[in-house]
Formats: C-alpha cells, structure tokens, sequence
C-alpha cells in the first residue's frame, strides 16, 4: 500500500508557499548553536541557505520576523551576551521585529501572532534551529492557529540526540523532525528553490 500523509488524508493542501506572499519567520538563528555545548551539525551550510533565501525575501518583499529564545543571564541563550545573539549572516535590518520568546513554539507567549496577522499573510515561511524543537514546534503553533507553513529544510539543523538507549544521528532528528511537520502540520521543501 503506498504511503500517504495526515495531511493528503485531510484534503490539506501541499503546495510550496509563495516567497513574496508570504511572511518569513527566521527561528534562534542564534550564536548559541555555532559553538559549545549547543554546536549543531551542519550549520554553517543551514545558516548559509537561511542568509540566501532571507536576502531573495528581502528582494521579492516578503514580510521578514526574526524569533530569538531568551533563556536568561548565564545560559547559551543570554540575550545580553555574544553567545544569544542573532548571527551577522542573518541580523535583522531596520524594520523587520524581532520576537522574543521562552517556549519552543515562537507564537507560544509572544507578539509573533501579531506580526502575522498585521502581514496579512496566512503563508508563513519558517527556517532555523533546531529542526526537532523550535522549528518543528513552531510550524505546529501556526498551524493551530490557522496558518499555513512551508519549512525549507536545508535551511535548518539540528544535532545527535540520545534516545531509548541508543543514539540518533542529527541527520535522524532532522528528517524525522520533518517528517512529523510534513504528515500534518506543513509543508517541507528541500531548498529554496522549491517556492515560488
């Protein structure tokens, strides 16, 4: 019997999102994962595809929210520190809110909801780190609330995880963080070059 999706069993539509109608949401691209303890793999290339899919955003007019998590003074997410900040690769420009949250659903707490919905957009693009946590749970969050998510995933990354006594790569987490998105809470694409 060939595979399906919740999603393809609940008539819900699985085309890409359109950049320029859409509004991209750049999630914890934080220095937090470039190094230390927190280090993911592959996120140069992940970062890499997230600074060219946010310029062509930048280009085609796409409305651009950055999401930041705050885990406090001392921790690998300390705003104040260098260790919290948003990568240069990816920095906000003048005009584009950053969000600030505490949970790993981005609208969860936040203003990010507002933002969305001043856009206009109910397509919203969503990339960053880590793919099993705030990206995957933020595609769930604007799917609850009506929205339709298209996750690039070569724009996001994640790292090995332990699990049941054994060990899954970050490969593992990565897909299966997105498998679980693309049964029924968006739609995954492998790049950019997928949205139209």
């Amino acid at each position: 019997m060939p595979r399906t999706t919740l999603r393809r069993l609940s008539g819900l539509d699985d085309t890409p999102a359109k950049l320029a109608d859409s509004t991209l949401v750049l999630v914890d691209y934080q220095n937090t994962y470039t190094t230390g303890v927190m280090e993911l793999d592959g996120w140069q290339a992940a970062l890499d595809a997230g600074a060219r899919l946010l310029a062509r955003a930048r280009r085609e007019g796409a409305k651009v929210v950055h999401v930041v998590h705050d885990g406090g003074e001392g921790s690998p997410y300390d705003l104040g520190a260098e260790i919290g900040q948003i990568h240069p690769s990816v920095a906000p420009v003048d005009g584009e809110p950053v969000v600030t949250k505490k949970a790993p659903d981005s609208f969860f707490g936040t203003d990010l909801g507002e933002h969305v919905d001043a856009a206009g957009n109910n397509d919203l693009v969503v990339i960053g780190f880590m793919t099993h946590m705030c990206v995957a749970f933020t595609a769930q969050g604007a799917f609850l609330r009506g929205n339709r998510p298209t996750v690039v995933a070569d724009a996001c990354a994640t790292r090995p995880l332990p699990v049941a006594d054994t060990e899954l790569d970050a490969r593992q987490v990565h897909y299966g963080a997105l498998a679980t998105v693309a049964d029924m809470y968006g739609v995954v694409v492998p790049s950019q070059e997928s949205l139209t």
